[in-house]
């Protein structure tokens, strides 16, 4: 049994050099993926964002930008439609979506509060 214990020792030694360099490129792949991932990721989120300023100057766009307000959280766009003609239609919550993506829980629930009604105008007036 003496005579094993170097051997089992060394087997040992190689079985945690063996270990440590693979979960050291298990870790390297992982951390470069996710690397990759985050800078895709953020790429398409610039890309939206400027898209978003965009939209208003295309010639597809069916409001006058003169009426725009840009919000950019939860509602991209509040629309004074023909405010600008001194003729005021309508005021339209406008969120610009690409694609097939749909709105998220906080859009949802706005979208809901407006097809209810729940909306109101309001004065805050501060005293000296």
């Amino acid at each position: 049994m003496k005579e094993n214990l170097p051997i089992i020792v060394i087997w040992i030694i190689i079985g945690l050099i063996i270990w440590y360099l693979l979960s050291r490129i298990y870790f390297w792949i992982k951390i470069r993926w996710q690397r990759k991932n985050a800078i895709e990721r953020s790429k398409n989120v610039l890309i939206w964002q400027v898209n978003e300023k965009i939209a208003p100057i295309l010639p597809w766009f069916p409001y006058n930008y003169k009426d725009l307000v840009f919000i950019g959280k939860w509602i991209d766009y509040l629309v004074f439609d023909w405010l600008s003609n001194w003729s005021l239609r309508e005021i339209v919550f406008l969120e610009i979506k690409s694609g097939s993506s749909g709105l998220n829980r906080n859009e949802t629930m706005i979208k809901k509060c407006i097809e209810n009604g729940k909306i109101a105008y309001d004065i805050l007036r501060i005293k000296n």
